[in-house]
């Protein structure tokens, strides 16, 4: 599964550890986020990640 930076602050998604933060199973793809999550370090959109 492939790994996603936010621009903004360098959070890395890692789709082996999902986002406990929000609620986020291990095994979610970047492309599987709900549309309304964002990065949980500086608060930016899904639109501010890239892929690595």
């Amino acid at each position: 599964m492939k790994k996603y930076v936010c621009v903004e602050c360098g959070y890395i998604y890692d789709p082996s550890i999902g986002d406990p933060s929000f609620g986020i199973p291990a095994g979610t793809t970047f492309e599987d986020l709900p549309e309304d999550w964002f990065c949980p370090i500086c608060g930016e959109t899904k639109d501010c990640f890239e892929e690595l």
